[in-house]
């Protein structure tokens, strides 16, 4: 399997799986890669760590909860895998410059951590946005 075929494999699994506990450990005995080697290629191949994308589609996802419902923060934090709103306080803020509350009173979603495609574009939320025509 080629670097990128096995980054795309990550993606997918870390797609399908953002709602549960995600550990490099269990990526990797399900993709049958080593944990160094998947890591290793993935940042690689994408410019983050595996934790760092984590965290950043969680909290994308989060900040679109939080403009489109009116679930209460400490809901939405458990759901992105943090065990107390303080900890996503903390996490939210110093992604977006704002409190999770400021942020739901804004009203405008913006997505900082789109879904990485390596087939030239990203997901910012439910549409594919073609990297190539943005530099154009």
């Amino acid at each position: 399997m080629s670097k990128d075929s096995l980054v795309t494999s990550v993606l997918r699994y870390i797609r399908d799986h953002l709602h549960e506990e995600l550990t490099l450990e269990k990526m990797a005995e399900e993709l049958n890669y080593s944990r160094f080697y998947m890591a290793r290629t993935f940042a690689e191949r994408t410019g983050c760590t595996l934790y760092q994308y984590i965290r950043g589609r969680r909290l994308t996802l989060a900040a679109e909860k939080l403009v489109n419902t009116a679930g209460p923060i400490v809901e939405i934090a458990y759901e992105a895998g943090y065990g107390s709103q303080q900890a996503f306080t903390l996490a939210f803020h110093k992604m977006y410059g704002c409190t999770p509350q400021e942020y739901r009173i804004q009203g405008v979603f913006v997505p900082k951590q789109a879904e990485i495609s390596l087939c030239g574009g990203f997901r910012a939320g439910s549409s594919t946005i073609d990297s190539r025509r943005m530099a154009a």
